[in-house]
């Protein structure tokens, strides 16, 4: 079996492409490798990913392609080549903040490239289609923990709706051309290899070079930091978990389920942290004391994130391991190695 990951340079995308080899199967790799952030992360986390190919003599087993999702005409191409039986899209222009400054690249990559996808995954009959949601479609919640059932149309930034209309484009193509669809709604995924533009390895950096660290909302807002196996092993959980019609469903009320093979899933840790605690983890692994400067709530941040990961558990038995203790300490290992500080 063949599957595609998109974004397979980005955070995610690395660790699943690892995860899925490792489970033997076939993976075709794409990412744009834009320069959201630093370009020479994605490069080295390539690397590693040939590296263990071919230590691992799996040169059949993977290949990558460089292309951008919202070319259709390039994206058709590779679906028309390989005919991929599952798909797990990951491939979308990430961040909160950056979506108030560059709101026409999220329309572009996380609009017209899922558009791109869905309609390939229905041309080329994908048994299984499953795709990258967002926590931040919750928004401003007081109920916690966040439940697939809750409504969830009050976006606060451009991010989150773009991510909320993923599933509904979804949810259209399972209802019209039973396409199976899961949406994967990640909660502040952590872990080694992970984005400079995150809380962890920005504080770290700035921490480690004897920066200031700006602390929002003075470090009072939560977050529900997963860590990055157990993110990988919900992907692979559900990937195995396709969908299927339910001419029994009634409850419109629940848009995380349908009549139509479609499903949205929680994938988080379902155990939220203060933020300022998070940055104690942080200082204590590295033996220093951050300089940190308060400010207020920015725009377009939610106050706190939860899971509620009982759908995750009841379907897919998926029961997250890692502790944010253990977590920040494997990410500041891997940080001091990659960077070769002490």
């Amino acid at each position: 079996m063949t599957i595609l990951v998109t974004g397979s340079s980005g955070f995610i995308g690395f660790h699943t492409v690892i995860a899925l080899l490792k489970k033997g199967k076939t993976v075709i790799g794409i990412d744009n490798l834009n320069s959201y952030y630093d370009k020479s992360l994605k490069i080295s986390r390539n690397k590693f990913i040939f590296n263990f190919v071919k230590k691992n003599k799996l040169n059949r087993k993977y290949k990558f392609i460089k292309i951008d999702i919202s070319n259709n005409i390039s994206l058709e191409k590779i679906f028309k080549k390989f005919r991929f039986k599952k798909v797990v899209h990951l491939a979308a222009q990430a961040g909160v903040r950056y979506s108030l400054v560059n709101p026409l690249l999220y329309i572009k990559s996380n609009l017209v490239g899922f558009g791109n996808i869905l309609e390939n995954s229905r041309k080329y009959n994908i048994k299984h289609l499953v795709y990258a949601s967002s926590s931040s479609v919750y928004g401003e919640r007081k109920k916690e923990p966040f439940s697939e059932k809750f409504s969830v149309d009050h976006p606060i930034q451009l991010y989150a709706a773009t991510k909320r209309s993923n599933e509904l484009m979804a949810h259209s193509y399972s209802h019209l051309f039973n396409l199976p669809t899961t949406g994967i709604r990640f909660f502040t995924a952590y872990g080694p290899w992970g984005r400079p533009d995150m809380a962890l390895y920005k504080f770290t950096n700035n921490i480690t070079k004897k920066r200031d660290i700006n602390i929002f909302n003075k470090g009072q807002h939560t977050r529900d930091f997963t860590y990055i196996s157990d993110v990988t092993n919900g992907i692979l959980k559900c990937l195995n978990k396709t969908p299927k019609r339910n001419g029994k469903f009634k409850s419109i009320e629940n848009p995380s389920e349908s009549s139509a093979p479609f499903r949205i899933i929680n994938i988080g840790k379902g155990n939220p942290v203060r933020l300022i605690d998070y940055i104690k983890l942080i200082e204590i692994n590295l033996g220093k004391k951050a300089k940190k400067i308060f400010s207020t709530k920015q725009k377009g941040d939610v106050k706190n994130t939860w899971a509620d990961i009982k759908k995750a558990n009841k379907i897919l038995n998926y029961k997250p391991k890692i502790s944010p203790k253990e977590g920040v300490t494997k990410f500041i290992e891997w940080y001091k190695q990659y960077y070769k500080k002490v």
